[in-house]
């Protein structure tokens, strides 16, 4: 996958919007203006950030040498995946669609009932 691939992906989860909160090189994913994924426009390949469940955080950075505590993130919440074709594009794409509903997940009712979720 690559950084236009990764974008387009993020941008078609209903909801999402992209911005450059953190300064002109890191793009930024958010549905409902809260964070599911963010990498390094000028250097895709340090990493895409993704929010995770803790217990399944760990497990995926045993399991993947690609994936890695996140990096500048809560380590705890955030896995930092090299996008250097470890791993296959739709285990990547899952890895975001995880992050994606885990934030839809932690959202109040009302605001999921103004997005339609």
């Amino acid at each position: 996958m690559n950084i236009e691939e990764f974008r387009e992906y993020c941008l078609g989860k209903a909801g999402a919007t992209e911005s450059t909160p953190f300064g002109g090189d890191t793009l930024v994913f958010k549905v409902a203006d809260k964070i599911f994924a963010l990498t390094s426009i000028g250097d895709f390949e340090s990493g895409i950030n993704l929010k995770c469940v803790p217990e399944h955080a760990v497990e995926l950075r045993e399991k993947y040498a690609c994936v890695l505590p996140g990096y500048h993130m809560n380590k705890k919440h955030w896995n930092t995946i090299l996008p250097n074709g470890s791993v296959p594009d739709a285990l990547l794409q899952q890895w975001i669609d995880d992050s994606y509903q885990l934030v839809i997940s932690k959202l109040p009712k009302a605001t999921k009932l103004l997005f339609g979720f």
